[in-house]
């Protein structure tokens, strides 16, 4: 099993497309399809190492992002996204507290 760089309710920021995000959720090796894969991952990050569901500050979505596109982010004011609360109930010391286990 691999082990994963990133936290769930951690703060991290995308080398290759400069937007911060928390991590909701870690998949220890690539679980999308080839078709995704294919399509969305055009620098081609390794399938066997972790990858992650980020919510997007300031947006809409969620994301899946290989490990080696992230990056630990310097800045840890809040995350701005609507799933915030589904997911978190909180923040401590620069990190969101996870309502549940996931993985």
């Amino acid at each position: 099993m691999q082990h994963a760089k990133f936290s769930i309710g951690q703060i991290v920021h995308h080398r290759l497309f400069d937007y911060r995000g928390v991590v909701v959720d870690v998949d220890f090796e690539f679980e999308g399809s080839p078709e995704w894969y294919e399509k969305m991952a055009l620098s081609r990050p390794p399938k066997e190492q972790p990858w992650y569901h980020v919510l997007v500050d300031n947006g809409q979505f969620q994301t899946y992002v290989a490990e080696r596109n992230l990056e630990r982010s310097d800045a840890v004011e809040p995350i701005t996204h609507p799933l915030i609360s589904t997911y978190f109930e909180g923040m401590k010391n620069g990190v969101y507290l996870s309502r549940s286990k996931r993985n």
